[in-house]
């Protein structure tokens, strides 16, 4: 893509009191083969990657996302320039993948994520999905926080088009899981205040029993 030239070596300079955020998802899908593959014992197709969570071309201000896979891939750092900003494969075990998403801007700092490739589900962790005509899906909604951008990088952020012209969706309904993290927390914290209620009131009765005893070794 071609970027403006007018913002300078240093893009503009820094734009004080400007927060702009990007929510990202990243994650896995990874479908079961049904058996163990003769020529190489892999069991599982996985694909890895990087998305953004609303319907725009991240591309405008992403220049790569770099994959950093297991030391026994050949060819073990993969680089994708343009979207999806993906990455396919196959095998037999779980690893942690290194996400290093680099902008356009060279003002910016890149952005790492860690994400544990899922082949297997577990039964355990709110990220995972297990769907017959998906596979299983582990992925995790993130955001990107840009800070006193430059004004280069305030530019490509706010000049952004649509990715596609249909419905945009993820495979974890992310608003429906942040309604139950929420709706858990606030039980949570009302359980924690009658806990703290019940405990104050063990204590004061405690305290009640301790001086009614002392005024009774006194009168003795």
């Amino acid at each position: 893509m071609s970027l403006p030239t007018d913002f300078g070596p240093d893009s503009g300079g820094r734009m004080k009191g400007v927060c702009i955020v990007k929510p990202i998802v990243y994650g896995n899908i990874a479908r079961y083969f049904g058996k163990k593959r003769e020529e190489d014992g892999h069991t599982h197709q996985w694909t890895v990657y990087v998305k953004p969570y609303f319907n725009e071309d991240m591309s405008a201000y992403v220049k790569k996302v770099q994959f950093k896979l297991h030391e026994s891939y050949a060819n073990q750092n993969r680089i994708v320039v343009k979207p999806p900003y993906e990455i396919s494969e196959t095998g037999w075990g779980e690893f942690e993948i290194v996400i290093k998403i680099h902008f356009h801007d060279p003002n910016e700092r890149p952005v790492t994520m860690y994400h544990i490739l899922k082949l297997f589900h577990t039964g355990s962790g709110n990220d995972m999905t297990l769907e017959q005509s998906k596979g299983l899906v582990s992925e995790s909604y993130d955001e990107i926080v840009f800070q006193d951008p430059t004004q280069l990088m305030h530019h490509l952020l706010t000049n952004t088009k649509q990715l596609t012209l249909g419905p945009w969706e993820h495979n974890t309904n992310f608003e429906e899981k942040k309604k139950k993290t929420l709706k858990s927390i606030i039980e949570a914290k009302q359980k924690v205040k009658l806990e703290i209620v019940v405990l104050k009131n063990r204590l004061k009765l405690a305290k009640e029993i301790s001086k009614s005893q002392d005024n009774q070794q006194f009168v003795v």
